[in-house]
């Protein structure tokens, strides 16, 4: 679970802990994620604790690798991390869009790479027969509005991989589903610059967002199918977002 110290990555790890899952919780936050595997393991679940930036590619294999010696395989992956900086296009910090190419793009091509040999093992010899790689992406992911170009771009890039993965991998058992969340109350909203984060409020402040907790639920939906059934693609919405 990539992105796990705070918001959908934090309750879709609680999620999948509470069904039964030994659960990797990955994050540059170490201290978030310690006291989120102390809650999951007060609950009786277990829990593997590492502070990694997936932006490294040498440190999302290295955290790949260690989910798989520590917990035995690797048989769901959730990738979660992702960073959105809105905007306008003119006159935008570079540094902005860089990140979130950095993280939203490179940061889960490199986990998925380091990933598919492992889930396509599991999908081949674990007890459930099937292996499941969830990519977060978002309704920006198939609707592009003004003040979110880049953003854009990262999330119809995952929504098109995950796609085109899938249908190479679906005849081996292991499912590829992106996850599409309109407004949700998380923290990405708090990383935009001010004037910005004004503008976002006139557009979204109406809304009853959706909590974390409500995509959690949608993951651990989808992971728990049974093996005959897939879910490729799920876009969730406040019901008053248009």
């Amino acid at each position: 679970m990539t992105g796990a110290s705070s918001g959908i990555g934090e309750a879709a790890a609680r999620h999948l802990a509470r069904q039964g899952a030994a659960v990797a919780v990955l994050a540059r936050r170490a201290e978030r994620l310690e006291a989120l595997a102390g809650a999951i393991r007060a609950e009786g679940g277990r829990a593997l604790v590492i502070g990694a930036d997936v932006t490294g590619r040498e440190a999302a294999l290295e955290a790949v690798e260690r989910t798989v010696r520590d917990l035995g395989r690797l048989d769901t992956v959730i990738n979660n991390a992702g960073v959105m900086l809105l905007g306008p296009a003119e006159e935008a910090p570079l540094e902005e869009w860089e990140r979130m190419v950095s993280l939203n793009v490179q940061g889960l091509l490199y986990v998925a790479h380091a990933a598919l040999p492992h889930l396509l093992r599991a999908a081949a010899d674990s007890p459930r027969g099937v292996a499941d790689l969830v990519n977060v992406s978002s309704v920006a992911g198939r609707v592009a509005r003004a003040g979110s170009a880049v953003y854009n771009l990262t999330k119809f890039g995952v929504t098109a991989f995950s796609e085109a993965l899938r249908q190479e991998v679906a005849g081996r058992h292991l499912r590829v589903a992106v996850v599409e969340p309109g407004a949700v109350e998380t923290e990405l909203a708090s990383h935009l610059r001010p004037e910005v984060r004004g503008m976002m409020q006139q557009r979204f402040g109406h809304i009853e967002r959706l909590q974390a907790e409500d995509i959690a639920d949608a993951i651990t939906y989808i992971v728990t199918r049974p093996r005959h059934m897939a879910i490729n693609e799920l876009l969730v919405r406040p019901t008053e977002q248009v």
